[in-house]
């Protein structure tokens, strides 16, 4: 069992396996772009099976694959495999903009996919162009009905709550959850220093609109879906889907925090809004033992802090944004 120096079981990797992205939304990529790494910057498919068969026995069990996009790195699917034919994994799970996942659901699931996560901040064409900088809706709503459909369950969809969510993306969503199985996760905005965009709505103020819209008495499910994130549920008992809320600010949820990062280029984060990184590629790259590579992610663990400090400082991300850390 894998602990940090206040005693919380650490076993979720978010595995970032590319920096690239199609989108450029307003609130994780600065104006003026970011500088792609190099190919030969990020980790290969042998560096990443290595990580994951030593942090495996070390107790990892649950890892969420994220960029950038991580549909974009080239092989993706047969990385997959891979890391399925490790066979050290209970859970693997994917973090997506969803604008090509129509064409990969399937095959991801073949591969070993156990579920998506869906980034789908507002339903309305126009806000969504602007917001991503040029993306197509339809496309992410083709990919969430998709990945429904090849069994990627439950399908999540993340909301972050900037001011381009409008009531009639509420209602949009009360919709979705009224009639299908699908997760809606409210997630309250992080400021940060490159964003282009504002705070909108809270959770409170979304709960109290779903309520208006007919979501009748939301209350905890009986039993909260699969995952291993901070979230809190709830749900009518007249649907079919759920929502989630999440609140690192108001509500912050640090001392449960069972998470560590490894960004695309190899460097272990121990907290998304710390900027202490751990270099793992340097010691992949330069002969080091298994035991060596475990001392780091060890070293990694001590290093996580209490808790963030977001309500201090402000706004996140000072070095790196987000898409640069992994989502």
């Amino acid at each position: 069992m894998a602990v940090d120096a206040y005693q919380r079981e650490i076993k979720y990797l978010r595995l970032s396996v590319t920096d690239r992205c199609n989108y450029r939304c307003t609130y994780c990529v600065p104006p003026e772009g970011v500088r792609w790494l190099a190919e030969e910057e990020i980790l290969s498919d042998e560096e990443i099976l290595r990580v994951l068969s030593v942090l495996g026995r070390l107790g990892v069990s649950r890892v969420r694959l994220t960029g950038g996009e991580p549909l974009m790195r080239p092989g993706l699917i047969e990385l997959i495999r891979r890391i399925r034919a490790l066979n050290v994994l209970e859970d693997l799970s994917l973090t997506t903009n969803g604008s090509l996942l129509a064409k990969y659901a399937d095959q991801l699931k073949q591969a070993g996919v156990n579920r998506v996560n869906i980034s789908l901040d507002t339903v309305e064409p126009q806000r969504f162009r602007e917001l991503t900088c040029g993306g197509n809706v339809q496309d992410v709503l083709d990919g969430i009905q998709v990945a429904a459909q090849a069994g990627l369950s439950p399908v999540k969809l993340n909301v972050v709550l900037t001011d381009a969510v409008r009531e009639e993306d509420l209602a949009f969503f009360r919709e979705m959850v009224r009639t299908s199985p699908v997760i809606v996760r409210f997630i309250e905005y992080m400021p940060s220093h490159q964003c282009r965009v504002r705070a909108g709505m809270t959770v409170t103020s979304v709960t109290e609109s779903l309520n208006r819209l007919g979501s009748g008495d939301l209350a905890p499910p009986v039993q909260n879906p699969h995952g291993c994130g901070p979230a809190r549920y709830l749900q009518s008992t007249d649907d079919q889907g759920m929502y989630g809320f999440i609140a690192p600010i108001s509500s912050g949820y640090c001392d449960r925090c069972n998470r560590i990062r490894l960004t695309a280029d190899g460097r272990l984060r121990p907290c998304l809004l710390s900027e202490v990184e751990i270099d793992l590629r340097a010691a992949l790259r330069g002969a080091a033992t298994d035991e060596e590579i475990a001392a780091l992610f060890r070293q990694a663990l001590q290093s996580k802090p209490s808790a963030h400090h977001l309500a201090d400082h402000g706004s996140a991300f000072r070095k790196r944004g987000m898409s640069q850390i992994g989502g």
